[in-house]
């Protein structure tokens, strides 16, 4: 697995999770949801993207989105 395909699986499952959590617990969870749109949105525009450092810096290979 390569790091474009574990950030775009990490946010898949925190927006789910959210959803999920803004159902059963309180709406106020879907802030989460917000903010992992928010930084899926300025990653497409700026290439930056903190989770793929992370991944980065951990060793985890680059796909052709988060190359630096």
């Amino acid at each position: 697995m390569n790091i474009d395909r574990f950030v775009l699986a990490f946010a898949g499952s925190v927006v789910l999770l959210s959803v999920i959590l803004a159902h059963f617990v309180s709406p106020w969870w879907l802030l989460l949801t917000l903010f992992v749109g928010a930084n899926l949105l300025q990653s497409a525009f700026t290439g930056f993207c903190p989770l793929a450092r992370i991944l980065s810096w951990m060793g985890m290979k680059p796909g052709c989105a988060f190359r630096s």
